[in-house]
């Protein structure tokens, strides 16, 4: 009876965690007028607009290309973060070491380090490095991206035996060997995880790329996209058309977070363990 109860209190409160979403999805279909006035109302016959919110959001930018930006930047940098990070953890945990626990360490204290201490140099940096390109900002969200991820990935690979990984060098393995063919394919559940909260953020982040990307070379992904085109030229907000970007905006990424979400409780408390 108890399993129960707490079933159904924590189905209540998702359903909660829904209601922001459900209003953005009504509201999208909804006049500008019926949105400040009735935010909650589902549309009628006076408010119902169709899809003309969400044509008029797609032709007022550039939303294709904003998109490919978004989804160029989101996929470079997860993947990036992926590969290196977990081939950091991995050394940092198999040779070990002050060395190695002190590079650890780095990691786990730029978890804590808030953003707004680097925001103010990182556009120069970033100018002055040329990495100010949608091909070339993943650098930087690795730089950001690694202290949680070698964090995940040594605690992960600290519940892997190593006498795995010393049968397969006995059998002629080196360690980018051992180490693509052992360690990564066990490190499965762990991969999905990172890549899920990684492209979660890298996606809806807004002031990373403010400030790093060169405007004036057109590249702006979809965040940014979406708020250059939120108000006219008397700044009036077209809130019907900003209602239908953001929903737009939110489905690849909740889609990405369906198809892998049953994995993330697995691979997150795996690399939370202690060892």
């Amino acid at each position: 009876m108890k399993k129960s109860w707490l079933s159904w209190f924590f189905a209540a409160l998702s359903a909660v965690y829904l209601i922001p979403l459900l209003v953005l999805l009504i509201n999208s279909f909804k006049t500008k007028e019926a949105i400040t006035d009735q935010v909650f109302a589902l549309p009628n016959q006076e408010t119902f607009v169709g899809i003309k919110n969400f044509v008029r959001g797609v032709t007022s930018i550039r939303f294709f290309q904003s998109m490919g930006y978004s989804l160029m930047i989101t996929v470079l940098s997860v993947a990036l973060i992926l590969l290196c990070t977990s081939m950091c953890a991995w050394f940092l945990e198999r040779v070990g070491g002050r060395f190695c626990r002190g590079i650890y360490f780095f990691f786990v204290f730029s978890m804590a380090v808030p953003f707004q201490m680097v925001m103010f140099t990182l556009p120069f940096i970033s100018d002055r490095l040329g990495l100010n390109s949608p091909w070339t900002i993943p650098l930087v969200y690795l730089g950001f991206g690694a202290g949680l991820a070698v964090f995940i990935f040594t605690g992960f690979i600290k519940g892997i035996p190593i006498e795995i990984e010393e049968a397969a060098m006995i059998d002629g393995c080196n360690p980018l060997s051992t180490f693509f063919r052992v360690v990564l394919p066990i490190m499965r559940p762990t991969y999905i995880s990172v890549a899920i909260l990684q492209a979660m953020w890298v996606w809806n982040d807004y002031l990373l790329p403010t400030l790093v990307l060169d405007k004036t070379k057109g590249y702006y992904t979809i965040p940014m996209a979406i708020q250059s085109a939120t108000t006219d030229s008397y700044g009036s907000v077209d809130y019907g058309a900003f209602m239908a970007l953001l929903t737009l905006a939110i489905i690849p990424i909740i889609v990405f977070y369906a198809v892998g979400q049953r994995h993330i409780i697995k691979g997150v408390i795996s690399g939370a363990v202690k060892g």
